[in-house]
């Protein structure tokens, strides 16, 4: 049961850090000191809990040029996109931030005379907070903001492969006024400790985000306890194009929403079903989107435009402001996307791929693969089936519309959809009938503040963002007074 952190640079396979690992009686005193926290904690006002969220906040972005540079080391994503995660962040919690005293007010009962009633919204208590390493401070600051807020004290497990995260976020709170032990921080590399820290009696909400495997072993190991787990998990997100869509237009779209960060977002597009009209034009159109190379450096206008109109990709070191597409996490993972190329091209798809020579003249270290266009494929195949989480784009033809929402809820995944039309009634008849639980018209790969992140099926458990951001974070308690007493 090897517990110990080695984070591996993406695009050197180099040690970039190490921690033994946080072993499980070290565990059981930091949740320990963490409920003992937790006792004075929830006794702070909102207002001073939001004061000491913006000190932090504020701290984290005088520091986002040094943790841009942080997370291109640790996960590989070319740096000219990673002060936008900061950015994006902060927008994320600035929502949360403004609907934190609606979100957490008492909740008044029904007027009867000579009695009062209400629900009041307590903290949980000891919260561990076990978050990946793709959108790191993203994917953090869903769930963390709200657990301070409602009045939580955390334990914060990064994932190994982004563990800086962690050590800064701690820092960083503490630095702001955060009271003592409110914040910890775990290093666990093994899955086994991590199924023991869980059944830790002081721990009384987990909050997990990850694969849908290392999900349903978390609710496997809290089965025997009744605590809350609020589960993010993977999808295998699909986009159709109707006959009418502007092609071009939509092409770069969906080859942004398929090879951004190299396809590791569990929103990515991974299945893309195209009306029979247009599909060869469709093709056509985006390996003229894959083989033109990066000329100038890219313009950052907003997270769901991460490129220049121009196409533009490069693959190649991600410390170069150029590069666009970077290596994928790990051996593993490079691994596994290559076998689902290979089971697809085994079972009849085509390598539509175009010639892009940063494509073909990898990095001599490092894990890096090229995106993949596949055409001719079926649902018989792997990556149609399955989460591949890299920069793969298989394309179907589909002969409807009915034919196309049947195959896109034909998964055991419902995270999120995108049709994309210039038809928005037709469009929205559509995203109507598709099982998951955010739908797109002309969009892809972008959880909105304002609306609920949640996954349907195997996707996810509860929901974060959204008017319903802090529901997870804390429970319900009525009063029922009798004022009169006749």
């Amino acid at each position: 049961m090897v517990n110990q952190i080695r984070t591996l640079s993406p695009s050197t396979n180099k040690v970039i850090f190490e921690h033994p690992g946080t072993s499980l009686d070290e565990a059981r005193a930091i949740a320990q000191a963490s409920e003992n926290a937790f006792q004075s904690y929830k006794q702070l006002s909102l207002a001073d809990r939001k004061a000491i969220m913006v000190k932090a906040l504020n701290i984290v972005d005088a520091n986002k040029e040094t943790l841009a540079n942080e997370l291109t080391a640790q996960m590989g994503r070319p740096i000219a996109y990673c002060t936008k995660e900061i950015d994006t962040m902060r927008k994320r919690a600035d929502y949360l931030l403004s609907i934190a005293d609606d979100s957490l007010k008492n909740l008044p009962g029904q007027a009867e005379s000579g009695f009062r009633r209400f629900l009041k919204k307590e903290p949980l208590g000891v919260t561990l907070i076990s978050t990946a390493w793709n959108y790191p401070y993203l994917i953090t600051v869903n769930t963390l903001l709200p657990a301070l807020l409602a009045g939580n004290t955390v334990l914060l497990r990064p994932s190994p492969q982004t563990p800086l995260l962690g050590e800064r976020l701690v820092s960083y709170f503490h630095e702001a006024g955060l009271p003592t032990n409110v914040l910890q921080l775990l290093h666990v590399g093994s899955l086994d400790v991590l199924d023991e820290i869980v059944k830790l009696p002081q721990i009384k909400l987990v909050s997990f985000t990850g694969s849908t495997a290392g999900g349903l072993r978390l609710r496997e190991a809290t089965a025997r306890r009744v605590v809350p787990v609020n589960l993010e998990l993977g999808g295998n997100d699909p986009a159709y194009v109707r006959p009418d869509a502007d092609i071009a237009y939509v092409a770069a779209q969906i080859v942004d929403g398929a090879v951004f960060n190299s396809g590791q977002s569990c929103c990515s597009i991974e299945r893309v079903y195209v009306h029979a009209d247009i599909y060869d034009n469709f093709i056509t159109e985006v390996q003229k989107e894959l083989s033109t190379l990066v000329e100038l450096l890219l313009v950052y206008l907003k997270i769901t435009s991460r490129r220049t109109n121009k196409s533009s990709y490069k693959l190649g070191d991600p410390t170069d402001k150029a590069t666009t597409t970077g290596p994928v996490i790990s051996k593993q993972a490079l691994k596994n996307i290559q076998s689902h190329i290979d089971d697809a091209l085994s079972k009849g798809a085509i390598d539509a791929t175009p010639e892009n020579t940063t494509f073909t003249s990898l990095p001599a270290e490092g894990n890096y693969i090229a995106p993949k266009l596949l055409t001719n494929v079926t649902h018989d195949m792997v990556t149609m089936r399955e989460e591949t989480f890299g920069p793969v784009i298989p394309v179907m033809r589909v002969s409807s519309d009915e034919e196309a929402v049947a195959l896109m809820n034909d998964s055991d995944y419902g995270l999120t959809a995108s049709v994309w039309t210039k038809d928005i009634k037709a469009g929205e008849a559509l995203i109507e009938k598709i099982d998951a639980g955010t739908v797109y018209i002309n969009r892809c790969d972008y959880p909105s503040p304002d609306l609920a992140w949640i996954g349907w099926k195997n996707s996810g458990l509860g929901c974060t963002l959204g008017p319903h951001a802090f529901d997870g974070f804390y429970k319900l308690k009525s009063f029922h007074i009798k004022e009169e007493q006749t």
